[in-house]
């Protein structure tokens, strides 16, 4: 391991895992990350208030409990993957706490903002518990391929006793510090590709302007400073890289509305922390207005349609102011 401690997977099977785990919120990533361990031969009980969600994971060999509480009272692990802060807040207090076993391990997986990732380790210690956080990265496709990447905040040992299970579901695990920083890690990793992604898709539309082919500037920029994950994997225009979502008329594999959600994380996290951060406000604020209309389901590379049509009013604008009159 490296890092403060991190796994890229191996080739060998993961290590044993002995007991039961509770899953709560069987959804598109809850789901899948279930059947992995069910199918590793964990024994897993979950719970969803979603019927479809909860027919899915029975047929994936998942056994059902009446509710949260009494999935996580035969449970060593808990794992969550709920929408938001609110909801895991609101789970803890609202009986999974009280009803699990004391000691139990507690891991959030779900995307929520810094300071709630640490309310909820502190509600889960203050009961009895222990608790992670470890939000993910990778999508639905991760989850069902069982590569996603964890990013986990709380206590070195505790992240041991997790190990065999993230293994399971992921391929890389990065231990990133104590409880809230791996919530930290995510905001901060989103972040960076949310304003990266502007930047790039800029670069793409005054390069249309300008004349310059698409082809060009990717062969120049991939292989230059401007390299990045958002060029050279998610490129948001057609052709350069086959596999990315502007080929596929912007199918997501990350969603705009998901991007604006972690990009509000973002913003909340500045303001917690009193940074002087504009280019993350301005990405924040940008992909908001994105995911207000069909940005919200398409790829967040979409965002480049934005772009040109926002240029395209500003230029009719622009031509439609009258000439100046001559000074007398």
């Amino acid at each position: 391991m490296t890092g403060p401690a991190a796994s890229a997977g191996s080739a060998a099977a993961p290590l044993a895992f002995t007991g039961t785990v509770a899953v709560i919120g069987l959804g598109h990533m809850g789901g899948p990350m279930a059947a992995n361990l069910a199918a590793a031969g964990v024994d897993v009980v979950g719970f969803d208030l979603v019927d479809s969600a909860v027919s899915v994971a029975r047929a994936a060999g998942i056994r059902i409990a009446a509710s949260g509480e009494a999935a996580v009272t035969q449970a060593d692990v808990v794992i969550t993957m709920l929408p938001a802060g609110r909801h895991v807040l609101a789970a803890y207090e609202g009986g999974l706490l009280a009803a699990a076993r004391p000691g139990t391990l507690f891991i959030d997986c779900s995307t929520i903002a810094v300071d709630d990732a640490r309310a909820a380790a502190a509600l889960a210690v203050a009961a009895g518990h222990r608790a992670l956080d470890a939000p993910v990265s990778g999508g639905v496709v991760g989850a069902e391929k069982g590569t996603l990447a964890f990013m986990v905040g709380g206590e070195a040992a505790d992240v041991a006793q997790a190990m065999p299970l993230l293994e399971i579901m992921g391929g890389r695990i990065v231990h990133c510090g104590a409880s809230g920083l791996g919530q930290a890690a995510k905001v901060c990793n989103n972040m960076i590709l949310g304003v990266s992604m502007l930047a790039v898709s800029e670069a793409f539309v005054l390069g249309e302007s300008l004349g310059l082919d698409h082809q060009a500037l990717f062969d120049v920029a991939a292989n230059a400073s401007g390299q990045c994950w958002a060029l050279t994997t998610n490129c948001p225009v057609p052709g350069p890289v086959p596999a990315s979502p502007a080929n596929r008329d912007y199918v997501p594999g990350f969603a705009g509305a998901l991007m604006a959600k972690d990009l509000g994380l973002a913003v909340d996290a500045i303001e917690s922390a009193g940074v002087h951060a504009e280019a993350g406000r301005l990405a924040a604020a940008v992909f908001a207005r994105f995911a207000e209309g069909e940005g919200a389901h398409r790829d967040f590379s979409a965002i480049i349609d934005d772009i040109r049509m926002r240029g395209a009013g500003t230029s009719s604008a622009a031509a439609a102011q009258p000439s100046p009159a001559p000074p007398a």
